[in-house]
C-alpha cells in the first residue's frame, strides 16, 4: 500500500469526499451570507467563522490522529500527487503569502522601496524555488526513503554531526517561520472574535495543536487540502470582485493593467496637491522635532513631562471638561517612563515622520522599475544600484531557500514514488500559481480604491471599518487629521501590509461574510503552515536529536508520543515570542528563508550530484554558511541589535539588506564545503 498508493476505488472515495467538502463550504458561505441579509449580526459572523473553519479542521486532525510512525510522520508515503500539491500549496501560502504578498506589493510597488526590497521579487523567488526543488531535490530525497531533512545528512555522509547540526538549523529556520504564522493567527482571531491580540493566538493555537498533535502528517495533509479551499476562495472572490466593480470583468489578472495607468494619473495629482504637501510639510516639522528632542534625552523628556503636568493642572483649575482632562492625563500616563526608552520611542516616531514627508507618504510610484534614477544625480544612480541589487539578492535567497526548508521538503516524502513526487511539485506549482498571478492585481486595485474613493472623504463621514481596525492595532492602520481640514489626505492614513488584503472586502463594500472568509482564508494560511512547521521542529528535535543520544531506543509508539508532547512546548513557546509582536511578517519569513538557504543547500545539492563531498566538508560548510548568515542579521538588523547590545560593528556589506544575508551565506557554504572536501582527510 506504501508504494501504490490508494487504489483506484479509494481514489474515487477520496474525490468524492473532495467534492462533497468544496459543495459544503460553498453552502455554508451562502447559507451565512443569506442570514446576514435577515440582519445576522457582524459581531456574531466572525464568531462563526472561526469556530466553524477550526472545528472542521479538528475533526479532520481527530479522525486522522495515529500512533503508527509511517502514518505519523509520512502519511503512509500513499498520499495521491494532485492532494499532495495541493496541501503543498498550503503548506506555502503561509501568513506571508496570504496575508502580507499583497500588502508588500502595495506599499513597495512591483521593486521594493529604496529602504526595503520586494515587490515582484517575492512572486518571482518563491515561484522560481519550487523550479529548483522539482530539478535538484525533491525526487532524489524521495527516492532514499527518508522521514526528515536531517535523516538526509545522516544517510549521506554519516556520523552524527551532520545530522545534527542538520537538525538545529530545522529548529532554527522552522521557529523564525512559525513565529511569523502564529502572529498572523493571533492577528485574524482577534480581527473574527474581538479579543486581544494574545487570546486570539491561544483561540488559534487550539486548532493547530488538534491537527499536528494528533495525527501527524496524515492528519496535517488532509488538513491542509481543506485549508486550501478557504485560502482560494478566500483570496479569489475580494480581487473579482474589486476587478468587476472598477473596470467590469471579474478576471483580475488580465485586467488589472488599465488601472495602472489611472494610478500614475492619481500618483501625480496627489504629488500636486498643496493639501499633501501641506500633510507633509507639518509632518517634516514633526521629525525635526523629535529629532532636536534626541539631542538631548534627558532634558527634553524632563521639559515635556513639565508640560503635561501644567497644562493638566490647569484643565483641573479650569473646570475643563471631563473628555479634555482624561485624554490630558492619559498623554501624561503614556509618556516614557524614562530617557532609555523616550530615545527608542523617539528615534521610532522620527523616521516614521521623515517617510511620511516625502511625497507619497514615502510609498514609491507603482510602476517605478527601482528606486532612484539610472541617468539623475550621482546619489541618483547610486539608489538605483543599490535597490536593483537587493532586488536580486532577495530573488535569491527565497529561490535558494525554497528548496531547502524542511518543512516543505518533507512534504514530498508522503507521495507514493519518485515520478509521483515530481508530479506533485507540479501540481503545487499550479495550485500556488492560482492565486499568486491574483495578487499584483489586488494591490494595484486596492491602491486605486483607496486614491479614488477614500482620500478626500471628510474625517466625520469615513466607513465604519476604518475605526475599527485602528483600535484594533494601530500599527495596521492609522488615520490623523494633521492638518485639522476635516478631510483625509493620502499622506494622513498609514497602512500596514498586514491588513490590506483582510480589509479588501470591506473597502470593496461586500457584504461582511466575505471579510469573515477573507479572515478564515487568512487563517488557514497561517494554521496549515503552522502545522507543518510544529511537526518539523519535533521531529528533529526528538527524532534527529534527542533520540540520538539514547542508548536505550524507545518503540516507534513512544517515540511518537515523546515527539507529540515536543510540538505542545514549541507551539507554546512560539505563541509567546509572537506576543512579543518584535516584527512583521515578512520580514520574520525572509529571515528564515536566509537560514534554511544558508544551512542545508550547500551541502544538501554537494551531497546530491558529486561524490567528493565528504563528511567534514559538509560540517564545515554548514557552520561556515549559518555563521556568516547569522552575523550579518545579528550586527545589521535594528531588533536584534537592540536585543543582543551590540552597534556599529561595520556598514552593510554591498548594501545589501540584514535578511538578505543568505547571499553571502549559500556561497560561503558552497565554497567552505568543496575546499573542506577537497583538503581535510576523508571519512573513516
Amino acid at each position: 500500500m506504501a508504494e501504490e498508493g490508494y487504489s483506484p476505488a479509494g481514489k474515487r472515495r477520496l474525490h468524492g469526499i473532495f467534492v462533497a467538502y468544496v459543495f459544503g463550504v460553498l453552502a455554508f458561505l451562502l447559507l451565512l451570507g443569506w442570514a446576514e441579509s435577515l440582519g445576522l449580526s457582524r459581531h456574531w459572523i466572525g464568531p462563526v467563522f472561526l469556530f466553524v473553519t477550526v472545528m472542521a479542521y479538528a475533526a479532520i486532525g481527530i479522525w486522522g490522529r495515529t500512533t503508527d510512525p509511517e502514518e505519523y510522520y509520512v502519511a503512509g508515503r500513499r498520499i495521491p500527487p494532485m492532494y499532495n500539491g495541493m496541501a503543498a500549496a498550503a503548506d506555502w501560502m503561509s501568513a506571508a503569502s496570504f496575508l502580507s504578498l499583497a500588502g508588500a506589493l502595495y506599499l513597495q510597488g512591483f521593486s521594493g522601496s529604496q529602504g526595503q526590497s520586494g515587490g515582484l521579487a517575492y512572486l518571482l523567488g518563491w515561484t522560481g524555488g519550487f523550479c529548483l526543488v522539482a530539478m535538484l531535490i525533491a525526487p532524489q530525497l524521495r527516492a532514499m526513503g527518508l522521514y526528515t531533512v536531517p535523516d538526509f545528512f545522516l544517510v549521506r555522509y554519516g556520523g552524527r554531526w551532520p545530522r545534527r547540526i542538520a537538525a538545529l538549523s530545522a529548529v532554527l529556520c522552522s521557529f523564525t517561520y512559525l513565529v511569523a504564522q502564529i502572529y498572523g493567527v493571533g492577528l485574524i482571531a482577534s480581527r473574527l472574535t474581538g479579543v486581544q491580540f494574545e487570546i486570539g493566538i491561544m483561540l488559534g493555537l487550539g486548532g493547530v495543536l488538534l491537527c499536528s498533535f494528533l495525527g501527524g502528517m496524515r492528519a496535517i495533509t488532509w488538513t491542509q487540502v481543506a485549508q486550501y479551499v478557504v485560502l482560494l476562495l478566500a483570496f479569489l472572490i475580494p480581487v473579482s470582485w474589486l476587478a468587476y466593480k472598477q473596470v467590469g470583468n471579474p478576471l483580475a489578472p488580465l485586467v488589472y493593467g488599465t488601472q495602472l495607468e489611472k494610478i500614475g494619473g492619481l500618483e501625480d495629482a496627489l504629488r500636486a496637491s498643496p493639501a499633501e504637501r501641506e500633510v507633509a510639510a507639518l509632518y517634516l516639522g514633526r521629525a525635526q522635532d523629535y529629532e532636536a528632542r534626541l539631542r538631548d534625552v534627558d532634558a527634553a523628556l524632563a521639559a515635556e513631562r513639565e508640560r503635561l503636568q501644567q497644562r493638566l493642572h490647569l484643565l483641573r483649575h479650569g473646570n475643563a471638561e471631563v473628555g479634555e482632562l482624561m485624554a490630558a492625563s492619559r498623554e501624561l500616563s503614556a509618556l516614557p517612563a524614562n530617557a532609555e526608552q523616550a530615545r527608542a520611542r523617539w528615534s521610532r516616531a522620527m523616521r516614521e515622520d521623515y517617510e511620511r514627508a516625502r511625497p507619497l507618504a514615502g510609498l514609491p510610484p507603482h510602476l517605478q522599475p527601482f528606486a532612484g534614477d539610472p541617468d539623475g544625480t550621482p546619489a541618483e544612480r547610486e539608489a538605483f544600484e543599490v535597490s536593483r541589487r537587493n532586488f536580486l539578492a532577495l530573488m535569491f535567497c527565497l529561490m535558494v531557500g525554497t528548496a531547502g526548508l524542511p518543512h516543505l521538503l518533507t512534504r514530498y516524502y508522503t507521495v507514493p514514488s519518485v515520478a509521483a513526487a515530481r508530479t506533485s511539485v507540479a501540481w503545487s506549482l499550479f495550485f500556488i500559481t492560482l492565486l499568486y498571478i491574483s495578487a499584483p492585481a489586488l494591490a494595484v486595485l486596492v491602491k486605486f480604491e483607496v486614491m479614488q474613493n477614500l482620500v478626500g472623504i471628510r474625517f466625520d463621514a469615513l466607513p465604519g471599518w476604518i475605526m475599527q481596525w485602528t483600535r484594533l492595532d494601530s500599527s495596521l492602520l492609522s488615520i490623523e487629521d494633521i492638518n485639522g481640514d476635516g478631510v483625509l489626505q493620502f499622506g494622513e492614513i498609514r497602512l500596514g501590509a498586514d491588513m490590506i488584503m483582510l480589509a479588501t472586502p470591506e473597502l470593496g463594500g461586500l457584504p461582511y461574510v466575505v471579510s469573515g472568509l477573507v479572515a478564515a482564508g487568512g487563517l488557514a494560511a497561517a494554521l496549515s503552515t503552522a502545522d507543518g512547521l510544529l511537526l518539523t521542529i519535533s521531529n528533529a528535535l526528538v527524532r534527529d536529536m534527542a533520540l540520538q543520544e539514547i542508548r536505550r531506543m524507545p518503540s516507534p509508539e513512544q517515540r511518537v508520543i515523546l515527539t507529540k508532547f515536543v510540538l505542545l512546548v514549541v507551539a507554546m513557546l512560539a505563541a509567546f515570542v509572537a506576543a512579543l509582536k518584535s516584527s512583521e511578517i515578512l520580514s520574520l519569513v525572509t529571515a528564515s528563508f536566509s537560514l534554511a538557504a544558508s544551512a542545508f543547500v550547500p551541502a544538501m545539492v554537494l551531497g546530491i550530484f558529486w561524490r567528493g563531498a565528504s563528511r567534514a566538508g559538509a560540517v564545515a560548510g554548514m557552520l561556515a554558511g549559518l555563521a556568516t548568515t547569522l552575523y550579518y542579521m545579528l550586527v545589521h538588523a535594528p531588533m536584534l541589535r537592540g536585543w543582543f547590545g551590540v552597534d556599529g560593528l561595520g556598514a552593510l556589506w554591498w548594501d545589501i539588506q540584514p535578511g538578505l544575508a543568505g547571499v553571502f551565506g549559500v556561497p560561503v557554504g558552497l565554497c567552505v564545503t568543496w575546499l573542506a572536501s577537497r583538503v581535510l582527510p576523508r571519512d573513516r
